[in-house]
Order: C-alpha cells, then sequence, then structure tokens
C-alpha cells in the first residue's frame, strides 16, 4: 500500500464545503492526490458523506442523519452559504457511490472513515464497503478504511478482509499498538496535538504507518515530516504540500 505524503481532509474544507463534490474537486486542484472523507447512513440505508450526527452545521436543513431519507437530505443546500457565500449554491450532499465515481474520474485515491450513527457501527461498514467493491476499479490505489470504533473496523475486516484498515485516536493510549494489532490494522490516525516522537518511531517499529490529522499550520507540518510522519491530512492540502516541499 502506497501513502501520499498529502491527504485533503473532507475534501479540502477550509476552501470549499466539506464532504462534497466540489471539495473533492478541490483537493484534486490543490494537488491532493487522496482525499479523506467521512460516512454515514440515511434512514434508508444509502451511504453518504457527512460527519456530524445532523444535517445543521453543513447544509441549511435541519435533522438527525439517521432519522432523514436520502431524498431529504437531498433536499438540503450543502453549498455552506455562511462560510462560502452564493459560490457552491445549489450543492448537494452527495451518496458515497457518486463521490467514488467523481474520484475515480479524477484518478484519486481515499481514505474512508466509518463515521457511524451510534448502533450503527458494524452496518455502516458493510453497506460502505458493498459501494467500494462494486464500483471501485482495481487499477486504481487500494483504499484505506479507518474508523474510532472497533465494531466498525471489525465489520471492514469481515466484509473486505483484502483492504487495509487505519487505526483512529485522538490521542494515542497506552496499549494503542495491541488494540491496533488486534483489530488487524495496517496504519496509525492519530490526532496532530498530543502525538510524540517516540510515538511515530513506536508505530514504524511495529511496521505501521502513520497518518496525521488535521495538519493545517505549516511549522507543525515540518516538524511532523521531521519526525517522520508518513502522511498529514489537512484541511489545507495545497499549501501543507508547499510547506514541507
Amino acid at each position: 500500500m502506497r501513502i501520499p505524503t498529502i491527504i485533503g481532509h473532507r475534501g479540502a474544507r477550509t476552501n470549499a464545503p466539506e464532504n462534497t463534490l466540489a471539495g473533492l474537486r478541490r483537493a484534486h486542484e490543490e494537488g491532493a492526490t487522496w482525499v479523506e472523507f467521512d460516512v454515514k447512513l440515511t434512514r434508508d440505508g444509502v451511504a453518504i458523506l457527512i460527519h456530524d450526527e445532523t444535517i445543521d452545521r453543513t447544509t441549511d436543513g435541519t435533522g438527525a442523519v439517521r432519522d432523514l431519507t436520502l431524498a431529504q437530505i437531498r433536499r438540503a443546500d450543502a453549498g455552506c452559504p455562511a462560510i462560502f457565500g452564493d459560490r457552491f449554491k445549489g450543492e448537494r450532499v452527495p451518496t458515497l457511490e457518486e463521490s467514488l465515481a467523481l474520484l475515480r474520474d479524477l484518478g484519486m485515491g481515499f481514505n474512508l472513515e466509518v463515521k457511524p450513527c451510534p448502533g450503527l457501527e458494524a452496518e455502516t461498514s458493510r453497506v460502505a464497503l458493498a459501494v467500494v467493491g462494486r464500483v471501485w476499479p482495481t487499477g486504481l490505489p487500494v483504499p484505506l478504511i479507518s474508523s474510532f470504533k472497533a465494531a466498525s473496523l471489525e465489520a471492514a475486516r469481515a466484509a473486505a478482509p483484502d483492504l487495509p484498515r487505519g487505526y483512529l485516536a485522538e490521542r494515542l493510549e497506552d496499549d494503542w499498538i495491541s488494540r491496533a494489532r488486534g483489530l488487524g490494522c495496517a496504519t496509525i490516525h492519530p490526532g496532530f496535538r498530543h502525538l510524540t516522537r517516540a510515538q511515530v518511531e513506536a508505530a514504524h517499529a511495529a511496521g505501521m504507518p502513520v497518518l496525521v490529522w488535521t495538519v493545517n499550520d505549516p511549522a507543525r507540518a515540518v516538524e511532523l515530516r521531521g519526525w517522520g510522519a508518513d502522511s498529514l491530512i489537512s484541511d489545507v492540502p495545497g499549501a501543507i504540500a508547499a510547506a514541507i516541499a
């Protein structure tokens, strides 16, 4: 598995609405070859790109994702006018299948974070990976599946054992290596705030690349690369790529 140095976070969320097709395109425009995005299930079981439990923050609609059908969610504008004005007016929450079709056309790879609604940890992995298995071409980069939820990672292993999995954590606790190994994870995805050089070295000693999120500060990016961090997941992939060039 080849991991790129820079991965766009939720697309390129500083410069385009997060978890949208516009955001994926923006990441590509900034030079990212991979993107990271979040996947949840609608009430009618469709895998979509969205981070929060509700659609309130990222659209002009309201309601819990798990209580809304795809059609209901698609009626909301995901262009984030409070941030971007009318620039992305009419943008919709995309399905996973639509998103993968765009990434396929752009020749990009992806890190799919399973971000399940409570109680749907296993089902979200199963549905998402069924989509990936159906539409993602074998000639493009092998996807990386990550999650904070052990049940989602276990379900991902059962549904698609050949796809690598990533261990996500805000802070790496004392037993993080054994937990990651127990889930069959191939990569470690720590938050940047609490990460130490020793942890990066420990991950490498265990044979696991380190993908750090969400790195938006150029000085921190340079420091992390100096520690040996393999990949930086960023809201501003173009700026971070320039900083570490």
